[in-house]
Order: C-alpha cells, then structure tokens, then sequence
C-alpha cells in the first residue's frame, strides 16, 4: 500500500485539482491523505464552504482520508503552513509520499532552488533589500537574484515557493516522506483567465455561482445550493476587536512585528475593512499578510501559539480506504488521531489550546454568513465514513 499526501485548501476544489490526484494515483499511489485548511485560509481570508462539507466533498471526488490543519498554521506565513502540514502526515507514521503542484515541475530544480534560497536568507543583500522597505519574499527573491537568477524565477512563482517550503519541513523534521511535483500548467495561481475546463480558485470564488463548469458536479450542487462565507461579513467584529486593542496586545499576534502592531492600531479610526486594509498596507506588508494577522488578532492567535506542532490529528472526512489508512496508523502515529476535537482536547496542555482556538475560529466563521451559524459546531460533530 502506497500512501501518498498532500496539503490543500481546496478553496473550492476544482478540476486542477482532480488531474493532481490523478496523476498522483497515476505515480502509484493507491491511498491519499490531505491535509487541508480549516475555515481560514493562508491568504488571510474565510473559505467559502466551511470545512466540514468540503473534507466531505473532497472524499467524495477520490481523496480517502482528510485531516485538519489547525488554525494557526492556515494562518500564517508559507514556512509555517508547511511546517505544520508536514508535520502532521511525518506525525501519521505511515505516509510514503508528498505529492504537490508546482510550476517547476522538476524535484531536482526545486531541491537547487531551496538550497540558494537558504543561502540567501543569509546574505547582507537581504538585509540590504529589507531596509528599503522590501517585504521578505521580495527581498529574498531579489537577494537571490544575485546568487542565481534561475533560482529567483523559479522563486517567483507561488506554487514554487510552497514546493520549496515542503522539501525544507521535509528537511527539518528529517522526513522519510519522499517529494513528488505535479506540473501546473494549464491554469496558473490566481489566474483571471481559463483554459478549457480549467480555471483557478481565485477565478471560480469571483464568479460563484456561474463557475459550474469548472468543478465536479458534486462541487457544482454544494456551491449553487449553498450560501458562502465572505469575510465582509465579518466586518463589524474585526474593527470592534481592532479599536479594542493596543498596538502592544496586537505585536503579541503571530507574524504582528512592532511597526505593522502600530500600524494596525492606528488604523482603528476605518470605518471599514477595506479602508483598514488600505490604511495599513505599505510595500513593506503584503495583504495577505495584514488580513492573516487581523484575522489571528480576532480569533487570539499569539506567537507563543507557534512554539508547538501540532499536538494532534484531527480526522474531518474518511472512507474505507481512509480506514484502512488509520488502522496501519494505529502503531505508527506519534501523536494521538481521532474524530472528537473534545477528546483530543483532553490529551495535553498543548492540545487544550489547540482545541480552543480551532473552535474559536470556527464560532468566528459562523458570523460570516448571512445566516449566522450556530457556535460551538466543532465540539459536536460526528464523523461518518462515506461509502465509496
């Protein structure tokens, strides 16, 4: 049994996805495990189908097993979205492979690109880069620049930049895991046009519900049935919670560095999100990082909440096969698994605050429909195991 996983939001998941898992299936593997995104996302934003429907649907469209991400890795910089995400399927014990896209496409490439990289991060030209107000990822790129330009044009594509990240948490947690790269090519990040049936996530969450063609069926039905979640509607409770806070409260943020805490602060006069946004936003911040740091102000996530992985592993969907994946894991795993956030709570000091901010956040989603949600869901949910 080949085991094979990958990280995902599947935010919605799409047919770009469906070809991932068909040539990861296609590379051998005959069992896939996701870790995917709770109800925030990395880019600093709510997913628009809460994640229990969509581990659901992930199943139901040939993913076999769905474990959580918790909250404060979703939120966070692409190094610790990594981290935690490797983390989890190293922790499982039994995962052979790490499949991802890429638009490299090439191991090898990616392995020479991670190693200038780091040797970048260690340049005075970095530092060079960052005092002229450069955010990070753009000062190590251009600081890369000088090291080896093909490196900094592979560094330049954001599916590149989450490959690099995997084979460095592969590196640090000194993973048996082994790197596999599906090419992205059809359809690239963020793309506002299509190709055939193709079309990236950012383009099918702009163009709900017309994007029919773009998705499984399954998708298709949830998406034009359901309502959806925007961070808009959020709006009231992330200025409340912003005026409320000092620029010192908010450096204790995760990611929330002394100058964008006062930023942030200041800009508590907005009466919106997007002039707080605007407000705040500077070439030295990017706005998924200001959105992500909002967003962890909101629901409580400090930098001290970085100082574990994750203590646990929390199942959201799983069908026989997932099953079968569990029960080779029942010897294997490092760390406890199970379906009741409840009782994994109960394991640790560690895995209680875990629990706590994951529903947190979820109880924060509920606000960010039009319908709001009721709270304490994550406590309650049953898990069933979906028929093939």
């Amino acid at each position: 049994m080949k085991i094979s996983g990958v990280v995902c939001e599947y935010n919605p998941f799409h047919n770009g996805h469906l070809h991932h898992i068909a040539e990861t299936r296609k590379n051998g593997a005959d069992r896939i495990v996701c870790v995917m995104s709770g109800n925030f996302v990395q880019r600093g934003d709510t997913a628009v189908i809460d994640k229990f429907k969509r581990a659901d649907l992930a199943v139901r469209c040939g993913v076999d097993l769905v474990l959580e991400l918790p909250v404060q890795y979703c939120l966070s910089t692409a190094e610790y979205f990594a981290k935690g995400a490797v983390r989890i399927l190293d922790a499982l014990g039994v995962v052979d492979e790490i499949s991802f896209g890429s638009e490299c496409g090439d191991i090898a490439k990616l392995k020479e690109t991670m190693e200038a990289a780091d040797h970048a991060a260690d340049s005075e030209k970095l530092l060079k880069f960052m005092k002229t107000g450069y955010t990070y990822p753009k000062a190590l790129n251009a600081a890369l620049a000088y090291i080896s330009p093909n490196a900094a044009e592979i560094l330049s594509e954001p599916n590149n930049v989450l490959a690099v990240e995997y084979l460095r948490a592969l590196k640090y947690f000194d993973s048996n895991i082994k790197p596999f790269t599906v090419k992205r090519s059809a359809v690239m990040h963020d793309s506002a046009e299509t190709s055939g049936n193709m079309a990236s996530a950012s383009y099918i969450r702009e163009h709900l519900p017309e994007a029919d063609s773009y998705v499984p069926p399954d998708w298709a039905d949830v998406l034009n049935d359901s309502e959806t979640a925007d961070i808009k509607n959020l709006e009231s409770a992330i200025l409340y919670r912003v005026r409320m806070a000092s620029a010192d409260e908010i450096a204790e943020i995760n990611d929330a560095e002394h100058d964008l805490a006062q930023r942030i602060c200041a800009a508590g006069k907005a009466v919106s999100l997007a002039e707080l946004l605007e407000n705040v936003k500077t070439k030295r911040f990017t706005m998924a990082r200001i959105r992500r740091v909002i967003l962890s102000l909101l629901i409580g996530i400090k930098k001290s909440d970085m100082n574990e992985f994750p203590p646990y592993i929390r199942v959201l969907a799983l069908n026989e096969r997932g099953r079968e994946i569990l029960a080779a894991a029942k010897k294997k795993s490092v760390i406890p698994w199970g379906t009741s956030l409840a009782k994994l709570s109960k394991e640790s000091a560690a895995a209680k605050r875990f629990a706590e901010l994951e529903s947190r956040a979820s109880d924060i989603y509920g606000l960010a429909f039009k319908h709001i949600l009721p709270s304490e869901t994550d406590y309650r949910k049953k898990i069933k195991i979906i028929g093939d």
